[in-house]
């Protein structure tokens, strides 16, 4: 639901207000606000409280805001935990993303929690980089009198584990806050710690507020009227498969899958942008396979079952992490095994071509069921860009698939654990256990006349196909311009015939191509963007939208360096002054990214 302007504003509601009621309107379904409007017309007859005003909470002499820079929902979860901490402890609280605040906002702050992950190479994500790229150059400025506790997330795999959570700490401190809480780096099994260090460091904030009155926002008293669907991460939607398709050619290198998956009597709404988590169980072989290395057989029992089980549905076995190279190196006793582990180079080279059964067939150890249970880390659901908008497919939502298989020296080959159950074990109509990670952070321009230009090589393309899929429906009269790649034309051009028919029509104003082995010199989609610099930047001037989907490690880095390239050059600016003019667009969220 969108909230159309007015010549002329009568409303008793901000802008500021307008803008967050309309956002937080726009994720409800047909019935849903029928509910709303009942409700919020019954507190109007009140008389006596606002609608703010029935949200209210005992208010202090200052109030604590939590910020989340989160790329795949673990750091948003955390926070919102933290968040109905604080609000059952009579704490006046406002949860938002980094990417919706304002960063001079941080001088009007009294407490502040921060929750973010790492991503990369001790890099922060997506939604964070404004506000770390600002405290990091000093230009916020002191900020004496902030109280503030940071707790990171990561994964202990990764060199720069927590690298983001560090920084931010040290950031605020080098700017005159006080840490009242001491900094916390997480690793993957962090839902235990994270639940105890919010107690502890709400606690601490609890101790140096007082209470008086304060209100909450309209979108909150929206949300709290509402709620949050049934379906989570933590309680997954049993749906079903419906399509498996593979979408490239027999002479591909690559094996992409189109996935439909039916969302029949979920109640669960997502918008283009938004992406799928997928809970999956591990390959039956690859279980038996560990077992046996392992001297197991599978029966032994467990506190959740038995072993087997467990390691179908409960562990991870295909993302190898150092400490389960350090721990069997120990457990074992093998002298090469120990020279491996004290390696850090090459135990960072095997975690990142090697899978867990490959550590066991190179270093054969027996172990209790206990002693593999306690090297093995939980299993994570997989996040896949949606590839559909709800207002074309409605109770189906499609996805992109790469399935990710790769050979190992002894001729075997290993395969993605949650790509390969999509497209080989998983049977037509079998159940799938799947919610959705809402990226507010990815969305198309309100106004549906904004132009926008989509970058999006190999399966980054998914949330482009939902994003011209709505703009479709919406009969936008915006232009849209598509950037695509892949190593062969005739083998992947993936979506091919739908991206023709949205040129025939005139929805696609323009497609760039890059196939990039169809000719003696690769050709990427960052020198596409530099051929096409004069118009790029004039769109840009116009007010086009600007999005990346893909890799983050060389694509996305590769994509940014040729925009900055393209706005120094074409709108004659220093590279400082490119930087900068990038920052803006980030800031107006003119340039956004989903990048894995």
């Amino acid at each position: 639901m969108q909230l159309k302007d007015s010549p002329i504003n009568l409303s008793p509601l901000s802008a500021e207000q307008q803008r967050q009621l309309s956002q937080a309107l726009s994720t409800l379904n047909t019935q849903q606000l029928a509910w709303v409007s009942g409700y919020l017309y019954g507190l109007s007859q009140n008389g006596q409280q606002s609608v703010a005003a029935s949200a209210a909470v005992a208010a202090p002499s200052g109030s604590l805001t939590i910020l989340y820079g989160s790329q795949t929902g673990n750091a948003k979860g955390v926070a919102s935990a933290i968040k109905a901490q604080a609000e059952a402890s009579g704490l006046p609280v406002t949860l938002t993303s980094m990417a919706d605040y304002k960063p001079k906002q941080l001088k009007k702050e009294s407490h502040l929690l921060v929750v973010v992950s790492t991503y990369g190479e001790g890099e922060p994500p997506e939604s964070a980089v404004d506000l770390f790229e600002q405290l990091k150059k000093g230009k916020i400025g002191k900020l004496d009198g902030l109280k503030f506790a940071v707790l990171g997330l990561g994964d202990s795999s990764y060199e720069f584990f927590c690298q983001t959570g560090k920084d931010f700490d040290n950031f605020l401190a080098s700017a005159g806050a006080e840490r009242i809480y001491e900094l916390a780096s997480l690793d993957v099994d962090y839902q235990d710690a994270a639940k105890a260090w919010g107690e502890q460091a709400v606690s601490a904030i609890a101790a140096t507020l007082t209470t008086g009155a304060a209100s909450s926002s309209v979108a909150n008293a929206v949300q709290q009227a509402v709620g949050y669907s049934q379906y989570s991460k933590e309680n997954p939607f049993a749906a079903h498969l419906s399509v498996n398709q593979k979408i490239t050619g027999r002479d591909s290198t690559k094996d992409i899958r189109h996935i439909e998956i039916n969302l029949a009597d979920s109640g669960l709404i997502y918008q283009p942008g938004d992406s799928l988590g997928v809970w999956f169980d591990n390959d039956a072989e690859l279980v038996g396979e560990v077992l046996a290395l392992a001297g197991l057989s599978g029966d032994e029992a467990t506190a959740h079952g038995s072993l087997r089980g467990v390691l179908s549905r409960e562990l991870e076995l295909t993302r190898l992490h150092g400490g389960f190279i350090t721990g069997l190196a120990n457990l074992s006793g093998n002298a090469a095994l120990k020279d491996l582990a004290g390696d850090k180079a090459q135990v960072n080279a095997l975690v990142a071509s090697a899978q867990v059964v490959d550590v066991l067939k190179r270093f054969p150890t027996a172990l209790t069921a206990e002693q593999l249970i306690g090297l093995l880390r939980p299993l994570t659901p997989r996040l896949y860009s949606i590839a559909s908008a709800q207002s074309e497919v409605e109770e189906e939502v499609h996805l992109t698939v790469g399935v990710v298989r790769y050979p190992q020296e002894d001729g075997t080959v290993r395969s993605g654990a949650a790509s390969s159950y999509l497209a080989d074990r998983l049977i037509e109509d079998g159940e799938v256990r799947v919610f959705v990670e809402h990226n507010d952070n990815f969305r198309l321009p309100a106004n549906p006349d904004t132009p926008v230009i989509m970058v999006g090589p190999g399966t980054g393309i998914a949330p482009f196909r939902a994003f011209m899929q709505e703009r479709e429906v919406q009969g936008a009269e915006g232009k849209n311009w598509l950037f695509f790649g892949n190593p062969h034309f005739t083998q992947d051009f993936l979506y091919q015939v739908e991206w023709q028919r949205y040129v025939k029509s005139g929805l696609l104003s323009k497609i760039s191509l890059a196939f990039s082995r169809d000719q003696a010199n690769k050709i990427y989609v960052q020198d596409r963007l530099r051929e096409a610099g004069q118009e790029l930047y004039q769109w840009l001037e116009a007010g086009a939208h600007f999005y990346v989907c893909g890799d983050a490690n060389k694509m996305a880095k590769d994509v940014q360096e040729a925009l900055l390239e393209v706005i120094a050059e074409h709108g004659h600016k220093s590279r400082e002054e490119a930087e900068e003019y990038l920052s803006e667009l980030r800031r107006a969220k003119r340039y956004q990214r989903d990048v894995y």
